[in-house]
This record gives C-alpha cells, sequence and structure tokens, in this order.
C-alpha cells in the first residue's frame, strides 16, 4: 500500500473541498476501497473520512424514501419501511456480501463499487483498460465466466458486482450528488455507464461530486418486487445472473413493470424490451418466458460465459414469477 493523506472532515463544505484533488478517494465504510489500495489497484494521495457526516438517515419525504449516503446496508435492509414497501431492495442486500461487510458497506460505497474483473484486481496483468486506458483487455481472450454479456466492447467485459444498484434501477431511484457546481440528481439507469472505448469512465460523477443520498419514488409497482440472484454458493457470492423486477398488476393484467438484470452487464441493466412485453400482459409463465427472451437477446458471448445467457433468462423468469404470481 502507498503512502496517503487521512483525514476526518465534519462537515459536508470541507469534504468537498478536501476531495477536489483528483488523486483523492472518500472512504465510508472501506470494505471495497481499502482492498484495493492494498493490491496496489487504488493509490490515493488523500483519503477523506465521510463518517462523521450526518448522511445516515433513512426517512420517509413527500417524494418517497430518502436513503442517507452514508446508511449501512444491514441498516437499510432490515428497514421496517424497506422490507415492506421496497422488498426488491432488501433481498437483495441480503443477498451481498455477509452480515459482518454488511454491517460496515454503505449505499453510497456500494454505488461506487467497481468491478471483481481477476484481471483488474491484478497488478501482475498489465491489459486492463480500466487500471491502464489503451493498454488491452485481458479478459477478452482469457478466462471470462463471471464477465458480462450485456453492455460490452472490444474495450473491456468486465460485469459490475452490485446487488443493491440492480435493486435501485428497478425501482426508478435516483442519486443525490453535490459538488463544485451545487447539488443535482442523477436517474440511477445514468449514474453507472457502459465501458465504450473508455473503460475507466464508470459512472456519471464529474470531478469533486460526492453521493449525498438517493431518493425511492413511492410507485404502484415497488410493493410488488422480488430479487432473486443465481451464484456459486448460497453466501458469500457474486451474482452469475440476477434479476430484480417490480410489477404492477391490476385486474389481471401487468399495468407496469420493471425489469433490471445483474451480474450479466457491465451496469446495473435495465431492460425496457423485457418491460415493453410484459406490460398490457397478463401474469404468464409463457409472457414471463417471451420478456426474458427479450432481455437477453442482445447478448454477446465470450468462450467462458455463454452460459450466462440461459442462466439469465431463467434468473429473470423465476422472480417475475415470484413478483407476479402465474396464471
Amino acid at each position: 500500500m502507498q503512502p496517503f493523506k487521512y483525514q476526518r472532515v465534519t462537515d459536508q463544505a470541507r469534504a468537498l473541498e478536501a476531495g477536489a484533488k483528483p488523486s483523492t478517494r472518500y472512504l465510508a465504510g472501506g470494505t471495497l476501497l481499502v482492498d484495493l489500495m492494498k493490491l496496489g489497484v487504488e493509490s490515493p494521495t488523500d483519503l477523506v473520512d465521510l463518517n462523521a457526516l450526518p448522511l445516515a438517515a433513512i426517512e420517509k419525504v413527500p417524494e418517497g424514501l430518502k436513503i442517507g449516503a452514508l446508511s449501512r446496508n444491514s441498516d437499510l435492509a432490515n428497514d421496517p419501511i424497506v422490507k415492506a414497501s421496497f422488498p426488491v431492495l432488501s433481498e437483495a442486500l441480503l443477498s451481498g456480501a455477509s452480515p459482518q461487510l454488511r454491517n460496515m458497506a454503505t449505499l453510497g460505497g456500494n454505488l461506487m463499487q467497481r468491478t471483481r474483473c481477476s484481471y483488474f484486481r491484478d497488478l501482475a496483468y498489465d491489459a486492463c483498460n480500466k487500471r491502464k486506458p489503451g493498454s488491452g483487455c485481458a479478459a477478452l481472450n482469457g478466462w471470462n465466466r463471471y464477465h458480462a454479456v450485456l453492455g460490452t466492447s472490444d474495450q473491456c467485459i468486465a460485469a459490475h458486482p452490485s446487488d443493491m444498484a440492480v435493486a435501485l434501477v428497478a425501482l426508478d431511484a435516483a442519486v443525490h450528488v453535490s459538488g463544485p457546481k451545487g447539488a443535482r440528481a442523477i436517474p440511477i439507469v445514468d449514474f453507472h455507464v457502459v465501458p465504450g472505448a473508455h473503460p475507466e469512465v464508470e459512472t456519471a460523477l464529474a470531478a469533486g461530486e460526492m453521493i449525498t443520498h438517493v431518493i425511492i419514488p413511492d410507485s404502484p409497482f415497488a410493493k410488488r418486487s422480488r430479487y432473486v440472484k443465481s451464484r456459486d454458493r448460497a453466501s458469500y457470492a457474486f451474482a452469475l445472473a440476477s434479476a430484480a423486477v417490480a410489477l404492477h398488476v391490476d385486474g389481471g393484467t401487468i399495468k407496469a413493470a420493471r425489469v433490471a438484470l445483474g451480474g450479466v452487464g457491465t451496469k446495473p441493466w435495465r431492460s425496457k424490451e423485457a418491460e415493453q412485453k410484459l406490460e398490457g400482459q397478463k401474469p404468464t409463465r409463457e409472457v414471463y418466458r417471451a420478456a426474458a427472451e427479450a432481455a437477453l437477446a442482445g447478448a454477446i458471448t465470450k468462450k467462458d460465459n455463454a452460459f450466462k445467457v440461459e442462466l439469465g433468462k431463467r434468473t429473470l423468469a423465476r422472480a417475475l414469477e415470484l413478483a407476479g404470481g402465474a396464471a
């Protein structure tokens, strides 16, 4: 680990001032950042500890549910409002990591999570466009079982690891940030970006911005929402494929649908194609399967990850059946 300067801030203005330096990183739970610093993947010159800021509240507001960036994953997963009104979020959080890590990890840190691609995390491999733009992508012709099949490019196929962010996509959340130019809200579907020609750019955050909170709007489909995760083992494993779905079923018809996929995309992946197959239809297994086919129709596979296409379809169909039932 490289030497760095550490400071603990107690107000947001000071945090933004300290975070203006490009080589500065914000520290919340530290469950990933510290790991990457130990590996040498991240080498900040300054570490700004945000934990004294009043950004941990989970509360109802007129716009919906407001979740502070420093709220702990365990607190959020077990919050009574979340469990009752946004069950997909609770299920997604409880499927991730371990109880010990959930007690430390934060909402903001989870949103800023970086890929678990083994080539990204291992400095012995020089070819990683996320770490070293222009160096290539070792995963393209390497071991790519865990890699993405949606949103990939010839520069990067790393999968995004978050469970929580997938659920937030299905709930139409907005990420609120503050920075040198003031405050703004970023729709969660636009917060993470696909690699394209610049895999080193992972989010829509501008220089010096920090996440302050997330707003989840009240919606007719939020209560009827579920998360299903397929993985190599029952706990402490990242998704091979996951699905977060939210359905508004009225009079035996799906009036509105939200579908998001994890484990298969370079970012938390919203499938409008699947939503279009669902809306206006009866909640049947045949309709769910058609939606799943549409969701993975654009998949591009490599030698080790082609199985994710069928696994993703089955995972999504199961989540839809749990959320909407099946006639």
